[in-house]
């Protein structure tokens, strides 16, 4: 699959292609279906490429930055997750002042007509764009009869939607995960909700008490579970310099917090790998997903027994949940 940063890397001979247009946050099961219409376009069309087009970073971080959500993805997990549920190639726009600026002909005729040469545009039927949000699906009907490309505007009421009516959206999947239900995320994600980041050296703690553990700092810009314990399941992206590779996901008990026992200050995701204390993953970038919330909020143990009590619980109750066992 091929991935662009910019209309600049796009191949000048590339096309025909059929489009679809959005965030992609997530890439969840609404956004899975869009992908499945663009592609059924695209064999309808002799077998054309789909080409999924992205932004980044999301354009309310330019236009609304005291807005802007908390992401479920970022630019290259979400490019391969594209490419996982159909796309043949991703165009990761740079989002910035000059392009919210375009208007929606010059979106149009830059990115569809003149980088894409699209013959189908595949969107939801809400989708806006262009300056002040001014282009909507109508506007790419009457532009297509004009460039010769073909539009597709999908009903939210065609695609699936949640136990009680809701569509498939980023915004609910980010309530879910506020809530800590990472379960009912990982229903509409379509897999469990994975956070990444670089491991840094903590407090060493854990290690001391017998349960070392992974830490990564809690991005502000992501969306993070509420504090509480998990089970999941932690994967080396990229080992340290230097370090063994550990090729298969690992069963963890995830903490996710500021370690109030301690007065920790710092918010961060802490994986406990189950009956493993020989791991090297310090500078290592790894995946977290989360597939289930033991229990809630943090507590302030009063004792370092109660905390140990409670550690060993919780790795009882990870090792059930993901093992069987």
């Amino acid at each position: 699959m091929r991935v662009w940063h910019g209309l600049d890397e796009v191949e000048p001979e590339f096309g025909p292609s059929v489009v679809t247009i959005g965030n992609f946050d997530g890439v969840h099961r609404g956004h899975q279906e869009v992908l499945a219409h663009a592609k059924a376009r695209a064999a309808e069309l002799g077998g054309l490429p789909v080409v999924a087009l992205t932004f980044d970073p999301h354009p309310m971080v330019v236009l609304r930055p005291d807005r802007a959500p908390a992401m479920l993805s970022e630019p290259e997990g979400r490019a391969e997750l594209l490419g996982n549920h159909g796309a043949d190639a991703v165009l990761i726009l740079p989002f910035d002042k000059d392009v919210a600026g375009w208007s929606p002909e010059e979106f149009i005729e830059r990115v569809l007509v003149g980088t894409l040469h699209a013959k189908a545009v595949v969107v939801g039927e809400n989708f806006r764009f262009g300056h002040k949000a001014a282009g909507h699906v109508d506007t790419l009907v009457a532009a297509g009869a004009t460039h010769g490309f073909q539009v597709e505007g999908l009903s939210l009421a065609g695609l699936s939607m949640t136990a009680d009516g809701q569509p498939w959206s980023s915004t609910y999947i980010r309530g879910r995960i506020a809530e800590g239900d990472v379960e009912a995320a990982a229903e509409a994600l379509g897999r469990p909700l994975r956070v990444t980041g670089v491991v840094v050296e903590g407090d060493k703690r854990g290690r001391e008490l017998g349960f070392p553990t992974a830490n990564i700092p809690a991005d502000p810009q992501a969306a993070i579970p509420l504090d509480g314990v998990y089970a999941g399941w932690l994967t080396v992206l990229d080992p340290a310099e230097g370090a063994p590779a550990y090729p298969e996901p690992l069963p963890a008990a995830i903490s996710v917090g500021s370690n109030p026992t301690f007065d920790g200050v710092d918010r961060r995701v802490e994986s406990y790998v189950l009956d493993r204390d020989d791991l090297e993953l310090y500078g290592a970038r790894i995946a977290v997903d989360f597939v289930a919330r033991l229990r809630g909020s943090q507590i302030r143990f009063d004792s370092i027994d109660e905390l140990l009590v409670q550690m060993k619980a919780d790795v009882d109750g990870a090792r059930r949940i993901l093992t069987g066992n």
